[in-house]
């Protein structure tokens, strides 16, 4: 007697189709590498020397966007003026923000910042001092503080209008 041959019989499987299931898990990876990159972190190149030298011209900045519980110290992400920029937290909701000739000063408190290197100045033209950081903001300034534009010229920013806290620093020059 014949074989009968069924609807379903087994297909041979060649180096074609193993290699085609390859490349399909690789595109699957890469696109779910992308929504990571896309959706939860950032990557910029920094061009300014407002964070220096925590921070430096041409470092290669990684954060997350989606903490932006931010607390005294966190360094963040934003823009101002179609510009990327990246600060340190000096104050938080509540706070009472001065800058006098004796520094910065935090509720009464004048503030002894580690890795800070220069005066702590007003700008000329900027914020009046003293402030008090509304409720949802955040008041930051660059740690190079004779150059950076930063929280003395445009006040404090509402941490829902930051891109994110900063998770990771790659230094790319001048180890």
């Amino acid at each position: 007697m014949k074989k009968e041959h069924t609807k379903h019989a087994k297909k041979e499987v060649t180096v074609w189709d193993d290699l085609l299931y390859l490349f399909g898990k690789i595109v699957l990876v890469a696109v779910a590498l992308c929504a990571v990159y896309f959706f939860l972190f950032g990557v910029v190149r920094y061009n300014d020397n407002g964070m220096s030298p925590a921070v430096k011209d041409g470092d290669l900045v990684v954060y997350y966007r989606l903490d932006k519980r931010y607390k005294v110290g966190d360094i963040f992400a934003y823009h101002y003026d179609k510009k990327m920029r990246v600060a340190r937290v000096v104050a938080t909701s509540g706070d009472t923000v001065n800058i006098t000739d004796k520094g910065l000063i935090v509720n009464g408190a004048v503030q002894q910042e580690d890795n800070i290197y220069t005066d702590t100045l007003l700008y000329r033209k900027g914020v009046k001092f003293p402030l008090k950081v509304p409720q949802g903001q955040v008041f930051a300034l660059g740690d190079n503080r004779e150059s950076a534009v930063d929280g003395r010229v445009f006040g404090p920013i509402p941490s829902q209008r930051t891109d994110g806290k900063v998770v990771m620093l790659m230094r790319r020059r001048n180890f």
